[in-house]
């Protein structure tokens, strides 16, 4: 059954920024200072980039097979059965990080702000609200994302401009860093942070214009890339790549050294973490949206409410599995590059392949 189009590429743009935008937004300067030093904002750029090969293939695919998701498309371009194990990959690989972001947006919670609240409790609550969430249709997904759009790009830009009085410039020369053994290491990591991107296959076959899902892309990483670019930047700037080092959370401390003029907050740590649980939630929301999505067009079915809380079990149980925070981002970062295998590179497998064989989509009526 061929999706309902109406979202709009502004609307999809929105999509991007709130999916990329999550729980990352916390670590990501310890990320980047363990790869490079000072030349953390150059790291960042460069997984940035990376990642957006990755969606630039996949906005690809979605302009030539317009009508179908990638679950679909692979079965034309490669066969039923090749095209079934990498969709399992896909599914498997977005229920992996739904877990993760959901054990990760507990820890912060349990340690910064209810500190006597079981683990567990935190965990269940976010992936009862994404799973409950998910049960609407595509459209409803994309009105809610462009919803809490705003409100998550505006408070973390002032957070970062209100940060920059306390900024020393010096703290980020040299722009390439004093370390390059991890470079590689770091934009992988990086990189890897802007998988809910992937979130594009399931829009496009929803959007009112799909060609122009390459132009949505470009906006959405150019605003999400610059937020976090900036973010790392100013971190670094402020407290400097030695500093952060001994930080968890760097961008959290960040907001708790920044206050607004005239002392009318001093320190704005509680609103920061209230906007970053809408942003965890927002893409908390798209990876299990995926997962459920392409389960049911894999079987296809018509609906993927059923698969709302049938996956839930699972998810939870992923998340419960590290043992502390240190194993949990080593986890993390292992998972998140083992799956720019599935984000960058079986996109550009499926690509070159439909290339190769004239292989396209039946076209959308203007």
């Amino acid at each position: 059954m061929e999706e309902p189009r109406q979202i709009t590429m502004i609307q999809a743009a929105a999509i991007l920024v709130s999916t990329i935008i999550g729980v990352g937004v916390l670590p990501i300067p310890l990320f980047a200072v363990e790869a490079a030093d000072s030349g953390a904002p150059l790291v960042t750029l460069l997984g940035a980039m990376l990642a957006f090969v990755g969606l630039v293939l996949v906005a690809l695919l979605g302009m030539r097979f317009p009508k179908k998701s990638i679950v679909q498309y692979s079965e034309d371009i490669i066969g039923k059965w090749p095209s079934w194990i990498g969709s399992v990959c896909v599914i498997g690989f977005f229920a992996v990080l739904t877990s993760l972001t959901a054990r990760e947006f507990g820890e912060v919670v349990i340690t910064a702000v209810l500190t006597k609240t079981p683990l567990e409790v935190t965990v269940i609550v976010m992936l009862l609200l994404a799973a409950i969430s998910t049960r609407n249709d595509i459209t409803t997904f994309a009105y809610i994302h462009h919803f809490y759009f705003p409100l998550l790009l505006f408070p973390v830009l002032l957070i970062v401009a209100l940060s920059l009085k306390s900024a020393e410039p010096i703290n980020l020369q040299p722009i390439w860093g004093n370390e390059h053994k991890e470079i590689l290491g770091g934009v992988l990591t990086i990189a890897a942070l802007f998988q809910g991107s992937f979130i594009l296959t399931t829009v496009i076959p929803a959007m009112r214009r799909p060609d122009k899902a390459l132009k949505a892309s470009l906006w959405g990483f150019l605003i999400a890339g610059g937020l976090y670019v900036t973010i790392v930047a100013a971190t670094v700037s402020v407290f400097g790549a030695e500093e952060i080092k001994n930080l968890l959370w760097p961008t959290l401390e960040l907001a708790k050294a920044t206050s607004l003029p005239a002392n009318i907050l001093e320190r704005l740590d509680a609103a920061f973490l209230a906007v970053w649980v809408t942003a965890v939630f927002t893409t908390l929301f798209s990876s299990y949206f995926i997962a459920i999505k392409e389960v049911s067009k894999l079987f296809r079915l018509r609906d993927h409410k059923m698969f709302s809380f049938f996956l839930l079990p699972v998810v939870f149980f992923m998340a419960m599995i590290p043992q502390n925070i240190l194993q949990m981002y080593e986890i993390i970062q292992n998972v998140g590059r083992i799956g720019l295998c599935i984000t960058i590179a079986y996109p550009g497998l499926l690509l070159l392949i439909a290339m190769i064989r004239k292989k396209r989509g039946d076209p959308v009526e203007k």
